[in-house]
């Protein structure tokens, strides 16, 4: 059975001016109707309801509760760019849930907030709400309800703006909703809503005297995702500023007024290892206040975790671990302090690889590879970052591996067709990428003082080749697996033509290494904002040279020879720890895991001692004011690189179905690593001088080395 996917909304004839919104977070200072919407529909049958398959989405953002309980915040992120934010997007997505009422009575209550606030955030273009719901009774009975006139609906002033809250504006009377056209016609997210739980210390809860004022702390164990909620008991006005903070930097504070006895329960999410609170009472009264922080995030089915004998890394893995599980949301995110849109591919990627070496449901980043199909089809093959449109396909091609989803690949297909095409566009006549509209993203680095964010030719050229060249060779294995041996043919061509390209132009013999791009000028047309001109210096970095060993564009011989001296330092520069995941990747792939791993790895000790709560952007400011956040999982790669190291994992067959190992302590004396597949755990136990002790599901095949 179907549901029926009716929209309600605030009637057009009482509220002209809180219909439309714009369509991303990016315009919405172009908005001024903040608008929150609250409904309510109670359903009372003659007998009980004991399942309820629900499907339901708002449109911008929404909190659903049935008889009093939360059942979902959404809806799943539609998943948008930098780029096109000033039209529609197409695609829009529903939550399912299942509900187990065991009642006869069915309270709805739906809170809808109108204007994307978030950058992740996403609208059609006007307010609306969908629940649709197939009910089954205790005698086997079924009935179909959803949204319609019979609903109430009002208007809630008192959320007056984002982070903003004003409890003495009364919300309006409830009055029959208004049907509206189904402008979003929904798909149904294959992800399933996200967990939440209500977060307090012992200071949460506090009483004011008469005009007392009171500035405290609430400090937590971690730092955490989530939303402000707050609930007071009180005789007059009450005034709160919340601080969310992840250490002690500077952050706007949700400012909120409250008169009497209330409930607040925030749309914005915060990244929070503190909140800083100043508390008045405006009031001759007494008054109670309950704070809590209700943390959020995709939720947790299984999980495993790697264990050494060494302690400083132990945390490292679960700094990176609970990094990770707190960008899992409705999306991957950078961050939960940025809420970056989907386009952010580099940090998605390694956040996927992460996880089946932690919680093992690679269905978020399944959805986030279709989502990203989706942007790809509609720009014709362009992303806002060159690179990591180029990555894509190389998340496309591991995530297949670690799940077998070969329906995953069929529905990618004409998102890397017009990629590749579009690519090919931008070949110059000496057989390398000449004229891409921008060489972003290669590193959160300064070189010089120019931005490895958006560099020049001369800084980003040979990475964004070495990202193509990588590309192509993965597409060439996507393109097989589809039974497609034509275009794996063409890719395998282009392949090797850029490859011979490649080491005639950016590789300097006289050194012994590959430098960052070309010395001649940038086309007048193609400079902007993200496409600087091009410099006249010559670099050699580590970049490009831990790309070329990375992909295997220069032999293997010439590959190790590269990171030997870039573990040396004997070619210049630093990386972030987003890149080092590529350094990483070239140890594994080159033999020198036993040599390098570890050395590699302790990078991460001393910033995760400093703040074990969550992870940091980066190892070095990329400039003297720029503040990184510590709830970045992009640079989380130890979570995955150590345990394959360790185990010395290939995936030989895709869905895991049968895997390779060479497990090596790397200079430890006793290990654990684990790993999640879709057909249960793999564990490698290791100590010294003992073989190693592995055990596995009787539908993966092992094979030692």
């Amino acid at each position: 059975m179907n549901h029926t996917e009716q929209w309600i909304w605030l009637p057009e004839s009482l509220y002209k001016n809180e219909q439309t919104t714009v369509y991303s977070g990016f315009n919405r200072g172009e908005a001024d109707n903040y608008t929150v919407a609250e409904f309510q529909k109670t359903y009372v049958f003659p007998q009980k309801v004991i399942r309820a398959e629900l499907r339901f989405c708002g449109d911008t953002a929404f909190q659903l509760f049935c008889n009093g309980g939360i059942v979902a915040t959404g809806p799943a992120c539609v998943g948008g760019d930098f780029l096109g934010n000033e039209t529609v997007r197409d695609n829009f997505y529903a939550f399912s849930a299942t509900l187990w009422p065991d009642s006869a009575e069915l309270r709805f209550f739906a809170r809808v907030q109108m204007l994307p606030v978030h950058i992740c955030e996403y609208s059609k273009g006007h307010g609306g709400f969908m629940l649709s719901a197939i009910l089954f009774f205790a005698d086997g009975e079924e009935l179909e309800i959803h949204t319609d006139e019979s609903w109430l609906v009002r208007k809630c002033g008192a959320y007056t703006a984002p982070k903003a809250f004003d409890g003495r504006i009364p919300p309006d009377a409830f009055l029959p909703a208004e049907c509206i056209p189904n402008i979003w016609n929904t798909e149904t997210a294959p992800i399933p809503v996200r967990v939440e739980q209500e977060l307090r210390t012992e200071a949460s809860r506090f009483s004011l005297l008469p005009h007392e004022e009171k500035n405290f702390v609430l400090d937590f164990d971690r730092i955490w995702s989530g939303f402000l909620q707050v609930r007071t008991k009180a005789r007059g006005e009450l005034s709160l500023q919340l601080t969310c903070r992840e250490l002690s930097e500077k952050v706007k504070p949700e400012v909120l007024i409250f008169s009497g006895d209330q409930e607040y329960r925030g749309f914005y999410m915060h990244s929070a290892g503190n909140i800083a609170v100043c508390a008045k009472n405006l009031s001759p009264h007494p008054a109670e206040v309950d704070i809590s922080f209700v943390i959020t995030h995709y939720p947790v089915y299984d999980e495993v975790d790697t264990v050494t004998d060494d302690a400083a890394l132990n945390l490292v893995l679960q700094t990176c671990k609970h990094t990770l599980k707190i960008c899992r949301q409705t999306h991957h995110l950078d961050s939960p302090r940025h809420c970056e849109p989907l386009a952010c591919t580099g940090d998605y990627y390694i956040e996927s690889l992460m996880t089946p070496f932690s919680f093992g449901d690679m269905r978020l980043a399944e959805f986030d590879l279709l989502r990203t199909a989706v942007m790809l089809e509609r720009e014709s093959g362009r992303m806002f970052h060159t690179t990591y449109s180029l990555i894509w396909v190389r998340m496309l091609r591991d995530v297949y591996m670690l799940t077998g989803n070969q329906t995953l690949l069929c529905r990618c297909r004409p998102a890397l067709d017009l990629l590749f095409d579009r690519f090919a566009g931008y070949l110059g006549n000496n057989g390398i990428l000449e004229t891409p509209p921008d060489y972003m993203f290669v590193d959160w680095i300064y070189i010089d003082g120019i931005s490895m964010h958006h560099p020049p030719k001369a800084l980003g050229q040979s990475c964004l080749n070495m990202f193509y060249f990588g590309a192509l060779q993965s597409a060439e294995e996507i393109y097989r697996k589809l039974g497609d041996a034509s275009a794996a043919a063409q890719c395998h061509a282009k392949k090797e033509a850029l490859r011979a390209a490649v080491n005639r132009l950016l590789f300097d013999p006289v050194r012994g290494c590959y430098f960052e791009g070309l010395n001649t000028p940038t086309e007048p047309h193609l400079i902007g904002q993200w496409m600087p001109q091009n410099v006249e210096k010559r670099y050699y970095l580590k970049h490009s040279n831990i790309l070329a060993a990375y992909f295997g564009i220069c032999d293997d011989d010439t590959a190790r020879g590269l990171i030997h001296r870039i573990m040396s330092d004997d070619i210049a520069g630093d990386c972030q720890p987003y890149f080092q995941h590529y350094l990483l990747e070239a140890v594994f792939r080159l033999g020198l895991r036993k040599k390098y791993t570890l050395k590699i790895c302790s990078r991460w000790k001393a910033p995760v001692q400093h703040c074990p709560k969550g992870l940091v952007e980066g190892f070095v400011a990329p400039e003297p004011t720029y503040p990184f956040d510590h709830s970045h999982a992009w640079g989380g790669t130890p979570l995955f690189s150590l345990p394959k190291a360790l185990m010395g994992l290939e995936i030989r067959k895709p869905g895991m179905r049968e895997i390779s190992l060479s497990p090596a302590l790397l200079g430890l004396s006793h290990a654990s690593a684990a790993l999640l597949t879709p057909f249960g755990k793999v564990v490698c136990e290791m100590k010294a001088g003992e073989p190693a002790r592995i055990t596995h599901p009787e539908q993966v095949r092992v094979i030692l080395k």
